[in-house]
């Protein structure tokens, strides 16, 4: 398969006193990913997982290093460039839903096409949502706002909202992490049945590591550094 993220000699410092760059997270760090691959990346907290995941999103800039996904170099690209990428390329999957509690659940889902870069509108939008929902499971909750969902369900909802516009990649922080462990395990079970049927590039962070068995790969942060774990 060929490389779909090549990042490269990346490091990331935060400024301490005196804007001197001293909290260092990770330096030199380099990852290749493969188009349509699964991987889990884990750690302890602080170790950097979400930073990465935040960096190749390019809700972040590194200290020094380059980002590339599917040919472009995330952190060169202009506003409105970023917006499109974010827009297009990329589903996030939050720990927190983050879903907007006076919408639906078919407008939550139906939101990010909306910022002017996807191709859909008018009822091919809302059908798109709709057979996302479905594959999701929750085809009866189409007129549902969120207070009226449980944790898992509002999960299932986020995923299918990071699914609207198509994306070639899947990025998820901790998307399990408020949930218990059966509906845990049946989200992980289905972005895994997503990577593989819309042939996305998946990269989850998470703490739980029988979860993340069920990866193809796993890469552990460790002391600033990222190594590869035999399965």
């Amino acid at each position: 398969m060929p490389t779909f993220i090549n990042v490269s000699n990346l490091t990331k410092a935060y400024p301490g006193p005196n804007d001197i760059l001293d909290n260092l997270v990770f330096s030199n760090l380099s990852l290749t990913v493969d188009r349509g691959s699964n991987l889990a990346l884990v750690g302890p907290s602080g170790s950097g997982k979400s930073t990465l995941l935040n960096l190749i999103a390019g809700l972040d800039r590194p200290t020094s290093g380059e980002v590339w996904v599917n040919g472009e170099s995330v952190h060169n690209l202009n506003e409105e460039e970023a917006a499109r990428f974010r827009n297009l390329t990329l589903g996030f999957i939050f720990q927190s839903h983050h879903l907007l509690p006076a919408l639906s659940v078919r407008e939550n889902v139906m939101l990010p096409a909306l910022a002017g870069h996807g191709g859909l509108r008018g009822q091919a939008l809302q059908n798109r949502a709709e057979e996302l929902l479905d594959r999701v499971g929750l085809s009866h909750r189409l007129s549902h706002l969120p207070g009226q969902l449980s944790g898992g369900e509002k999960q299932r909802v986020a995923v299918a909202r990071s699914l609207i516009n198509q994306p070639s990649l899947v990025l998820a922080d901790e998307p399990t992490g408020s949930l218990d462990y059966v509906n845990a395990e049946s989200l992980m079970k289905l972005l895994l049945e997503l990577n593989e049927d819309l042939e996305t590039t998946l990269i989850i962070v998470t703490h739980a590591i029988p979860l993340a068995q069920k990866m193809d790969q796993i890469w552990s942060f460790s002391e600033g550094k990222l190594m590869k774990e035999e399965l």
